[in-house]
């Protein structure tokens, strides 16, 4: 199968796996609790708006994005809502559409 090009805000990548593997490296750069910082949220939102369900990921929209646990112990992006609400999200989801 060819590879398929994706475009994160300001970054390019050959392939989808780049950039599943370059958000993988973005969410361990950060520790747990940590607010994501501007540049890197950039990516995040582009790479959230190709999420399937990316209208319910955002909600009442983005004030900042977080990393926290998610189920079984492992890490995720969460979505900081202006409302106080929270919402967790897949960067595999948002690259693949699954």
């Amino acid at each position: 199968m060819p590879a398929k090009p994706i475009d994160l805000g300001p970054m390019n990548f050959v392939k989808r796996g780049d950039a599943v593997s370059y958000l993988n490296e973005m969410l361990y750069r950060y520790d747990l609790g940590d607010k994501v910082g501007a540049a890197d949220a950039e990516i995040l939102r582009a790479a959230l708006d190709r999420h399937p369900a990316a209208a319910a990921k955002v909600g009442s929209g983005i004030t900042h994005f977080s990393v926290r646990t998610a189920e079984f112990g492992t890490r995720c992006f969460w979505v900081n809502r202006p409302d106080g609400s929270t919402e967790k999200f897949s960067h595999t989801a948002c690259i693949y559409g699954t």
